[in-house]
């Protein structure tokens, strides 16, 4: 298999892996959305992305009784609010982050979006966790070109690993500008929300693709977000039979002929767009 990103620090990952947002939410799904959480790491999804944010750390705790027994198997990724993205704040953020998680390390840590606080404070915490073991690596999330630039600026800034932003078919801003940016700079985009929650999969161009190559739609959105080197994918399956799918995505290689359709469907960008956010 060839979907594998390799960190600046040799860290490997597979470039499908598995978000968390709205997962922890409800004690009725809690036991199907752990099995799930677990089956996908047995697969090889070895990421998992979570957040502060989410469900108000629910999403957090779940994750860490899912990866119970199975931490060395994950590369686990969390986020600081910007509300939290002081020096202080943020140091604190990651000490609550890793109490709901269990667990003694994050494998990335994430500024989740740009707020009020100075980068250069969030950097230097950044730093600070890493060089405690608390962090492996840190990056940012919703950050465009302009942002990633006032980053690398910063004296250690430069050591900024990854950058998590919207990215899927109907979203496809970023192809003119902060992917060729996060290549250069030899860091992966981590596409969240890569089906558009699912708003995409009934588009008729999806349909006949998947018929075509006997998979589902999801599938082929999936396999055209990680068609390229250098991006990870981290869709949501909140049940056993989705992460399976999920998985399979991973063996789909679209024809030229799919790609020319889909570009033509859904096109690519020819000038610079605001970065978007869900």
């Amino acid at each position: 298999m060839d979907h594998i990103f390799t960190f600046q620090d040799g860290q490997q990952v597979l470039t499908l892996g598995q978000g968390t947002w709205n997962m922890g939410d409800s004690d009725i799904t809690r036991m199907e959305e752990l099995r799930t959480l677990r089956i996908g790491i047995d697969l090889g999804l070895n990421v998992i992305d979570t957040a502060e944010m989410y469900g108000n750390g629910r999403s957090e705790l779940l994750v860490g009784e899912a990866i119970e027994g199975r931490r060395d198997k994950v590369f686990l990724v969390s986020k600081v609010l910007p509300s939290n993205a002081s020096r202080h704040g943020t140091k604190e953020a990651c000490e609550k982050s890793l109490k709901r998680l269990n667990t003694d390390y994050l494998d990335l840590y994430l500024l989740h979006w740009q707020g009020r606080h100075p980068f250069e404070e969030t950097v230097q915490a950044m730093l600070e966790l890493q060089a405690e073991g608390k962090i492996k690596q840190w990056g940012v999330s919703n950050m465009d070109v302009e942002e990633m630039d006032k980053f690398y600026a910063i004296p250690g800034g430069e050591t900024c690993a990854a950058n998590e932003v919207l990215y899927n078919l109907t979203r496809r801003g970023i192809e003119y500008d902060l992917i060729p940016w996060c290549r250069k700079h030899k860091i992966p985009v981590i596409a969240y929300s890569p089906v558009e929650q699912g708003r995409i999969l009934e588009h008729r161009l999806l349909t006949e693709i998947a018929e075509q190559h006997h998979a589902t739609p999801a599938q082929i959105a999936l396999a055209w977000v990680i068609r390229n080197p250098g991006i990870i994918a981290i869709p949501k399956a909140a049940s056993v039979k989705h992460v399976q799918e999920n998985f399979k995505s991973l063996f789909i290689r679209l024809s030229e002929d799919d790609l020319k359709q889909l570009d033509r469907v859904f096109p690519k960008p020819h000038r610079k767009m605001p970065l978007e956010m869900l």
